[in-house]
């Protein structure tokens, strides 16, 4: 007997989510869609609370997604928030963004297997995990250091010296 799968899709969420470094501290949100709205509602949500709300200066590093790119999308961080600072991190460089870990691991543990019957579902699987995390959670530690980069660089000059004809040439900020 011949029997046909039939696959209904049940639609998606949107998961803007910020992460604090140095508290390891996560603000989510589940949004119908992605955008320029959601975003704001995001920052919204974290600038209004303290530490931020009054701390001097606050980064907001985001890869080049175009709900927050460009001059139009950081004047208007800027213009809500005076105190935002928007960074940006090079094209297909997200990875350097710790959001993208925090994303990894809601990926990891609480999206997989996704065998969810509807919308809500994930919803409240998504606040659920941002809860225990928020409980649980300790900021990343990076296992490179400062040294070790210096390290890497005397490296790469050092190659640069002995083969003048594959240096590329760099850029200093």
């Amino acid at each position: 007997m011949r029997v046909n799968h039939t696959y209904g899709r049940g639609g998606a969420l949107a998961y803007p989510a910020a992460y604090d470094v140095h508290q390891a501290k996560v603000f989510d949100r589940c949004e119908p869609t992605t955008g320029i709205g959601p975003f704001m509602n995001l920052v919204t949500q974290a600038m209004s609370q303290e530490p931020y709300a009054s701390a001097k200066r606050v980064l907001w590093i985001a890869d080049n997604g175009s709900s927050h790119r460009g001059k139009a999308a950081a004047a208007r961080l800027t213009t809500a928030f005076p105190n935002a600072v928007p960074v940006h991190t090079p094209v297909r460089a997200s990875r350097l963004n710790q959001v993208e870990v925090y994303f990894s691991a809601v990926q990891r543990k609480a999206l997989s297997p996704n065998d969810f019957t509807d919308l809500g579902q994930v919803g409240n699987r998504l606040r659920a995990f941002e809860d225990r995390y928020n409980a649980t959670a300790q900021p990343f530690q990076w296992k490179s250091t400062t040294s070790n980069l210096d390290d890497l660089l005397a490296r790469l000059d050092r190659h640069a010296a002995d083969h003048p004809e594959e240096s590329l040439p760099r850029l200093a900020a």
